[in-house]
């Protein structure tokens, strides 16, 4: 028989697993380098809880290391978990073909984390949009305005807490 009559090989199916997500040897790596508040290994995604103050130096970090070599920040994610807002980073590192989970919780009242644009230009529109929609600042960001809605847009419609204008309040401003 030959070569070209062979059949082809089966491929091995494609697990959850084949992402390679490289989170709790990231933070094994970390601990007591920067403020890493925890892990949490909840599924699909576990993610490291990192304090806003120590992001940008662990991110550079991440970035920088040979071993971690995170050269891509895949998305940036806001939620409002109600007494509070979070902030998700998911990075990639093409040459190691890895990923990892980051996540910043801040205060509804005070939601200011440190902007990523200088280390990953994909974050300035990421960012911007979950300003937009949720009303985390990201401070040294280059361009803070608006993205989705119009720059006199009242509130950010992604929070729980936020009543959606009236019909005619909306008319009214030309929307």
């Amino acid at each position: 028989m030959s070569d070209e009559s062979k059949p082809e090989e089966p491929k091995p199916p494609v697990s959850n697993n084949s992402m390679n997500f490289r989170t709790e040897e990231v933070y094994q790596s970390i601990q007591g380098w920067a403020d890493v508040i925890q892990l949490s290994d909840t599924k699909p995604d576990s993610h490291i809880l990192v304090e806003a103050g120590s992001l940008r130096d662990l991110c550079i970090h991440l970035r920088d290391d040979p071993d971690w070599q995170f050269n891509v920040l895949h998305c940036v994610s806001g939620l409002d978990q109600g007494d509070k807002l979070g902030v998700v980073y998911h990075l990639f590192s093409m040459t190691k073909r890895h990923f990892v989970v980051l996540k910043v919780e801040v205060s509804k009242d005070s939601p200011t984390v440190p902007s990523l644009t200088g280390l990953w230009p994909a974050a300035d529109w990421l960012e911007r949009e979950t300003y937009d929609l949720l009303g985390v600042v990201f401070e040294g960001h280059p361009d803070p305005r608006r993205i989705l809605l119009p720059e006199d847009w009242e509130g950010h419609p992604l929070r729980k807490d936020y009543e959606m204008p009236e019909h005619e309040e909306l008319r009214e401003k030309g929307y």
